[in-house]
């Protein structure tokens, strides 16, 4: 399965995020925060990064801009608890994978999961054969 980043200032989410993505086979990592969140998908560059927008410090919007400096097409999964439609429409404009509002169901969640995984692994095999990934 996949390397997933959780970057989320609340510890109750990460570990409910990781106990279930765990469960379903990926490898969790954690950040706690954005700058946290940027030296983690650095470092490991994960499949998969769901991000909280809202968080203290570097907003996620921040970590979404810096993860877009590093890698255009890294699929990103935002949620918000308290999105606004602006940061939903800037989130959309720096290309996240999925968009989701908290309190969503497992099945959302899996669903989203599958999308980035489904683009990541188009990616690399749009990579391994030469081509540029749109």
């Amino acid at each position: 399965m996949a390397k997933v980043l959780i970057a989320d200032d609340e510890p109750m989410v990460i570990h409910l995020l990781k106990t279930i993505l765990t469960r379903l086979g990926h490898k969790v990592l954690a950040a706690d925060g954005g700058e946290a969140a940027l030296r983690v998908f650095t470092n490991h560059r994960p499949e998969a990064t769901i991000l909280d927008l809202n968080m203290p410090g570097m907003s996620g919007i921040e970590v979404l801009r810096r993860i877009r400096a590093v890698d255009r097409q890294a699929p990103v999964i935002v949620w918000s608890g308290a999105g606004t439609e602006e940061l939903e429409r800037e989130a959309k404009e720096l290309g996240v994978t999925e968009f989701l509002k908290k309190g969503f169901s497992l099945h959302e969640l899996g669903q989203a999961m599958k999308r980035a995984c489904d683009a990541y692994d188009a990616r690399q095999t749009d990579t391994h054969r030469g081509g540029i990934a749109i």
